[in-house]
């Protein structure tokens, strides 16, 4: 056991985000400095986006491309190599652009003379202006005359999506800017995927990841090494990343927690985690690392770690010593201090605006509050901790926070990362901003909730608020009753409208698959959501099919919702979905195929006004929703 003082690195592994920095880290960071201890943070994504994203880093793609017979070249990579020396040329400017570097390089790149074009730029065909159906520019109708910058980056970040699609054909098939070899842990019970692409010959990427680990833990020095995994797509580099510090540092300890963990592992079994991994925690990351630190220094034995998962005599032992958690009102402030702000991209992937959010500036993320105030949907993970255990912190506090962050960056946009907002925090909050005269922008997830009438929207428009997202999920008062989700298609519609009559954009979540549903619960479902775009109630949406996982009370009691569920896979690794039978028979991959083609038309304002029959292949029943329920649900 050490005695030294401990320096804790905390690394944010490929991939999450490129425009703003995942904020585990920060929050862990801020913690442990308030505590008294030496900490840092980096974040490894950007750092290897950046490294591929470069001239050396395009030729070592380009070396690797050109070995590959030229039967085995993707049309992708066969235009890279084609074009390569107008690639090298650009990729440095387009990067630094897209970080704000160089703003007069927009209008050469808007003007689509600069940029080599690859694949992805067959997209901008589907923007055809409606008044110029046979001519014209293609970004015209989506960006106006007048909107340069924004055309610049879309046709920006076009172009590294194709080089994102020439790393992936030529250097490893598993590569995505944001779900990199996720197929290798998602819900995944067998470790064997992972171990045998653990034990595969480093690809370039690889190689890469080596240099910035080693980099990394060079240049800080530390005594233990924190890796924060918040999904499937992280996972994989998360673990080539301890692998090559056991490779260079086998002394060197590192634990593995964050979100993935939290609902993926909690079953955890297989003791060659361990060979990567020292120690895997559970949950809020404060108190088992303070556990673990004093464990490390010799203070604590081992069967008192808190959530700690560790091999002892080659079994892997869960230690869950019983300790209050950290209230969530003296966590500390999140910092970013040690992550390259003024390096991350801000892309235009979609050009929806509510989509753009999630890609584009660079946001400070916070919570309001921990856990969630309603915790009865009965498709999410109410049984785990993120979720169940709710705490808030006082307006003035957070308020502070707010304040200190940004002191810090010098950045006034916030997105709040609630599972959903409380509406009674949400007005404090604001009436404490608007006392102090504290200027933010901000935007975060609600319930579609009465509390949310047009004072409050307006108030949270005064506020900063530009933008909420909420959970409309099936749309059908039947079965967002068998959700337990507590708000009915009428008063989402009133709630909605208040918001975007403050000028607040709304984006709705929505599902299809949900168990019992028909497709005539389906055909009705589109025809809420088309009256509420066509009343302007919502302007954003997004279709995702329903999975049934072991922490949702769907999952813990199938037969509630008319479901059986299938025997789980064996495995001693990750396990959160978990496959059902619904007796309903309904072909949902069809149907969602159709509910995303009607969405993207609705978003951009086009058919609204059309049967939503016409959507779907095949005959399917007519919809059952008066034509005028929206309508008249808004005047009362």
């Amino acid at each position: 056991m050490s005695t030294a003082a401990p320096r804790v690195l905390a690394l944010i592994p490929p991939m999450t985000q490129l425009n703003t920095p995942y904020p585990s880290t920060a929050y862990l960071t801020g913690f442990l400095r308030k505590e008294g201890v030496t900490a840092f943070q980096e974040d490894l994504a950007l750092e290897l986006v950046l490294r591929l994203l470069s001239r050396p880093g395009l030729e070592a793609v380009r070396d690797v491309a050109r070995r590959l017979p030229r039967d085995e070249q993707s049309p992708a990579v066969q235009d890279f190599l084609a074009l390569f020396p107008e690639y090298l040329a650009t990729v440095e400017p387009a990067i630094g652009f897209l970080q704000g570097q160089d703003p007069t390089l927009a209008h050469r790149i808007a003007a689509r003379q600069y940029l080599p074009e690859g694949s992805r730029f067959s997209s901008l065909d589907v923007y055809v202006d409606p008044d110029d159906p046979d001519g014209g520019d293609p970004l015209a109708w989506a960006f106006g005359a007048l909107g340069t910058h924004d055309r610049a980056r879309h046709v920006a970040t076009l172009y590294v999506n194709d080089l994102a699609d020439v790393v992936r054909d030529a250097v490893d098939p598993r590569f995505e800017f944001v779900r990199y070899a996720e197929s290798l842990a998602m819900s995944q019970p067998s470790f064997d995927p992972l171990a045998e692409a653990l034990a595969a010959p480093p690809t370039l990427i690889d190689s890469m990841l080596d240099e910035l680990t080693r980099e990394a833990v060079e240049r800080h020095r530390p005594t233990v090494v924190l890796l924060s995994v918040p999904f499937p797509g992280a996972v994989y580099a998360a673990f080539r990343i301890a692998q090559s510090i056991k490779r260079h540092r086998p002394e060197l300890p590192v634990c593995l927690g964050g979100g993935y963990v939290n609902t993926e592992l909690r079953e955890l079994a297989e003791p060659r985690v361990f060979d990567f991994f020292d120690f895997v925690t559970l949950d809020d990351g404060e108190r088992p690392l303070l556990a673990l630190l004093e464990h490390l220094a010799g203070e604590r034995p081992a069967d008192r770690l808190v959530r700690t998962f560790v091999r002892e005599d080659g079994t892997v032992r869960h230690h869950a010593w019983a300790e209050a958690d950290v209230p969530f009102a003296e966590t500390g402030t999140p910092t970013w201090d040690g992550l390259p702000l003024h390096r991350y991209l801000s892309l235009v992937d979609m050009l929806n605006p509510m989509h753009r959010l999630w890609s584009d500036g660079r946001w400070n993320k916070l919570t309001i509050a921990h856990g969630c105030y309603w915790k009865k949907c009965s498709f999410c993970d109410v049984s785990l901790d993120y979720i169940s255990r709710y705490e808030t912190a006082s307006a003035e506090l957070l308020v502070d926070r707010i304040e200190a962050i940004v002191a810090e960056t010098g950045q006034t946009g916030f997105h709040f990362v609630d599972e959903a907002a409380p509406p009674k925090m949400l007005r404090a909050l604001a009436e404490e901003l608007l006392r102090r005269r504290v200027t933010i922008t901000w935007w975060g997830n609600i319930r579609f909730e009465k509390s949310f009438t047009p004072e409050c929207a307006r108030l949270l428009a005064e506020s900063g608020c530009i933008a909420v997202s909420g959970g409309l999920e099936v749309a059908s008062d039947r079965l967002l009753k068998l959700m337990r989700k507590g708000v009915s298609v009428a008063q989402v519609a009133r709630v909605t409208r208040a918001f975007t009559d403050a000028g607040i954009l709304v984006h709705a979540y929505l599902m299809y698959g949900f168990p019992t549903q028909t497709v005539q619960d389906t055909v009705d479902a589109l025809e809420y959501v088309r009256q509420l775009f066509e009343a302007d109630c919502i302007q954003s949406g997004f279709f995702h099919r329903f999975s049934a996982t072991v922490h949702s009370p769907v999952g813990r009691n199938p037969q509630e919702y008319g479901i059986t569920l299938l025997p789980p896979a064996d495995g001693s690794f990750a396990r959160n979905d978990i496959g059902f039978h619904d007796p309903t028979g309904t072909d949902h991959d069809a149907l969602g195929r159709s509910l995303d083609k009607a969405l993207y038309n609705y978003m951009h304002g086009v058919l609204l006004d059309q049967d939503v029959r016409r959507w779907f292949r095949g005959r399917v029943p007519r919809p059952t929703v008066p034509r005028y329920f929206v309508s008249q649900a808004l005047t009362g």
